[in-house]
This record gives structure tokens, sequence and C-alpha cells, in this order.
């Protein structure tokens, strides 16, 4: 009769020394007892990166705001309010546009949501220092850009009294008061400017368009550049606007970001402004001047 016998080791094993077999064992031991550790250390790594991404970022990240029809009410409120001289009314819109900013002072924002601006394709990212100046305060912050909306309004209103002159509209006892909630900053003058002119006359300029535009004035009627202007297009064209007016210093940074569907206008001067503005509302604004890469 045979006897069969069996041994623990395994088929791969069978035929090595005692020594060669101890070997594969500890090297079975240390495959398995490493594991845990690489686990441990990915973990770690991946924990860090989830408190990293969760913690207050040095950037500052944008994108379109909200727009507002100066020729019309916000909260319940008429955006420009005339009294003293007749008013006239006109249809259609004239959009001031906005850019939302997070991470400025008082609206902090994490590395995470930095990097998905950063992704997304619609937003812009910057360093805080290009917006703000180091230690600003949210109330110093907010303050700041208060009254560059009040100096906006006030030159606004000079540029249209200044304009009156030129064009015979008598405003003479005129009383402007202008009312946006939440939205600061120099750019709307341009916007004002033409609204109040809109009010002030018997034309109707916009007659059933929407046309959109930004820019600073002074009293002289001269049109500034503004920031983010690429994304204030993105507003524009997302609430109907199928036209643009922007300042002509800044039409290095339209050409290559213009939606589709919109038509931008250059315009360097409150007279320029409006004289888009009619030609827009008479339906033969395809000879108006655009921006181009050369200018």
């Amino acid at each position: 009769m045979s006897t069969l016998h069996t041994t623990d080791v395994p088929p791969s094993q069978a035929g090595q020394s005692p020594d060669e077999s101890r070997h594969a064992r500890g090297g079975v031991r240390a495959f398995f007892h490493g594991k845990p550790r690489k686990y441990f250390v990915g973990l770690c790594a991946v924990l860090l990166g989830v408190v990293i991404l969760c913690l207050p970022s040095a950037y500052v990240m944008e994108m379109p705001g909200p727009t507002a029809n100066v020729l019309g009410k916000d909260e319940g409120k008429e955006i420009i309010s005339v009294q003293g001289v007749p008013v006239h009314k006109d249809t259609g819109k004239l959009l001031l546009v906005t850019v939302n900013a997070s991470g400025v002072p008082g609206y902090p924002v994490t590395n995470a949501q930095i990097a998905y601006a950063w992704l997304s394709g619609h937003m812009t990212v910057m360093p805080r220092e290009a917006i703000f100046p180091v230690g600003q305060s949210a109330e110093e912050y907010e303050h700041e850009s208060d009254k560059e909306m009040t100096t906006s309004q006030d030159d606004a209103v000079a540029a249209v009294r200044n304009f009156a002159k030129s064009h015979h509209i008598d405003t003479d006892g005129m009383k402007v008061t202008m009312h946006v909630d939440d939205i600061g900053g120099p750019s709307a003058g341009m916007m004002y400017a033409l609204g109040l002119i809109d009010k002030l006359t018997p034309v109707k300029e916009v007659n059933g368009t929407v046309i959109a535009g930004t820019g600073s004035i002074n009293a002289d009627g001269k049109v500034g550049s503004i920031g983010g202007i690429d994304l204030k297009m993105l507003g524009a064209k997302r609430d109907g606007a199928t036209w643009f007016l922007a300042p002509e210093s800044n039409c290095d940074e339209v050409e290559g970001h213009v939606p589709g569907g919109l038509r931008v206008v250059k315009v360097a001067t409150l007279d320029e402004a409006y004289d888009a503005l009619v030609t827009i509302g008479n339906g033969t604004a395809q000879s108006l001047p655009s921006c181009s890469a050369k200018q």
C-alpha cells in the first residue's frame, strides 16, 4: 500500500530549502504589513488636501453679477428719479451691468471655491492685492465702494447738465436722485447719464430694444475704462441685451470675449454714447464702430 504525504508548503515552494521557504513567507508578511502603512499615508494626504481646500483663500473670484434697468425700478423705487422738469417715458431697457466679487473684505472664500472658479471658464480669479489694499477691513471696503458709486452718480448728473446745454434741454430746477441697492463702484456712470438723458427728452432713444453698457464718466462727459468687462458682457447677454456700449479704452479686453448674439459699440464720450443709443433705437446701427484687435 502506498502512502500519500501532504505538506503545508504551497506548490510554488515545493522543493525549496528551509531558508528559501522562510524568506518567501517573510516577503508575504512584509507585503501585507506594508499595505496598511501605504493606505495610512494616502489617507493622510487626502485629509491634508481636504483641509487645504477648506482654508480661506488669498484670491478673489469674480463672476457676472445682476443687471438693473436704469429706466425702471429697484426695490419699488425709481432707479433715476427726476423732479422739477418734465419727464418722458421710453420703451425697452437700459441695463447697467455688474460683477459679483467673492474674496473681498467681508466676503471670504475657500481654496475649494477658487479651484472651482479657476476651472469654470465663466469666472475670473485674481490675487486680492489686485482688487483691494492689503489690510483693508470690510467696513473700509464697503465705504470706498459706496463713495465711488456716489461720486459716479454725481458726475453723471454733472455730465448730463453739460450735455443739456449744448442740446438745448431745459434742466433749470432739475433735482435728481439715483437709487440702486447693493451695487458699488464707478462703472455705472455712463449708463446713469444715458438713462437721465432718456428721461429728459421726448425722443424714444431706446425704442423697445435692450441695450447694456458700462463705463465711468466725468463731468466733461468722458467715458473711462472699467474692470471685468468680459464678465459684464456675459451678464448683459444672459439678461437679454443685444447691444453693449463699451469704453473705447477697454477694447483690448473686449476683443475675443464677446458672447454670440451681442453686438459691442465702442464709445469714448457721452455724446458718442447718446448718438449710438439713438441709432440703435432707430434700427440703423449696423455701421456703428466696434472694438477690433487693432485700435
